[in-house]
């Protein structure tokens, strides 16, 4: 299995503009799971302790393996929620942990 985490910063006018961007992002997102094969389960939170350095949100997704992981990454389903995330992001960071 394969842990796949994500870290965001995102654009924001504001607080609210954030809150709302982050959650449109986690349903999109937790909606990927039944879609994309070997998607197992997605999680995402925002960040809950504002400090300096930390991103704004983040997911952790379990795939079956490596070939789910790339088939993931070109799901057309995947790739849409990506665009709509690369509209607001300014930073990302990830990492592929093999459980």
């Amino acid at each position: 299995m394969i842990r796949h985490i994500v870290m965001f910063g995102v654009d924001a006018a504001d607080d609210q503009d954030r809150n709302d961007k982050i959650t449109e992002a986690a349903v999109r997102l937790e909606k990927l799971v039944g879609v994309v094969p070997g998607l197992r389960t997605m999680t995402v939170g925002a960040n809950g302790v504002d400090i300096e350095g930390n991103y704004d949100f983040a997911l952790v997704a379990d795939l079956d393996d490596a070939e789910a992981l790339s088939v993931y990454a070109t799901h057309p389903a995947h790739l849409e929620v990506s665009a709509f995330i690369g509209t607001f992001k300014n930073a990302r960071a990830s990492i592929d942990i093999e459980l």
